[in-house]
């Protein structure tokens, strides 16, 4: 066999494997929003310099948690889980420097505080609407004067 034959091979294995992974992201996607509440979302998972260490993925309420699937992987299982219980709140900001060209266009900046430190987020604007909801949506009797910190 020539070298140019071994090229032509070669290049044709690459390239179905690459048609392989595009349809495998696609069915997973598809997997994941089939029950709903599936979202763009940025996890900001290194915060050694500002502005970077984003990861983009796919938010999605799944009861009591949010869970968060990076994009570019097959994996159907979420890479991180917060439980709504352990999420407040904090700011929210603009995309800035760096940010504007690791996030999807027009994402917010979401800082939360969680049991392990800041969580740092990105979604739209209505995908923090329906966020924000879900977090002020707890189950009856939870005790609000707890996750303040204060009693009565």
């Amino acid at each position: 066999m020539h070298w140019w034959e071994w090229l032509i091979d070669t290049a044709g294995v690459v390239l179905l494997l690459a048609l392989g992974y595009g349809a495998g992201l696609i069915v997973r996607r598809r997997f994941l929003a089939r029950d709903g509440g599936t979202f763009e979302m940025s996890h900001r998972i290194r915060v050694d310099r500002p502005g970077r260490g984003w990861a983009l993925g796919l938010g999605r309420y799944s009861g009591e948690q949010l869970e968060w699937f990076r994009v570019f992987s097959l994996s159907p299982r979420p890479k991180a889980r917060w439980a709504r219980s352990d999420l407040t709140f904090d700011r929210q900001r603009p995309a800035e420097g760096d940010e504007l060209t690791s996030l999807f266009p027009d994402h917010l900046v979401i800082v939360c505080k969680g049991p392990g430190g800041p969580v740092e987020m990105a979604m739209s604007g209505s995908s923090l609407t329906g966020f924000q909801a879900w977090l002020e949506a707890r189950p009856p009797g939870t005790d609000w004067n707890r996750r303040r910190g204060t009693t009565h």
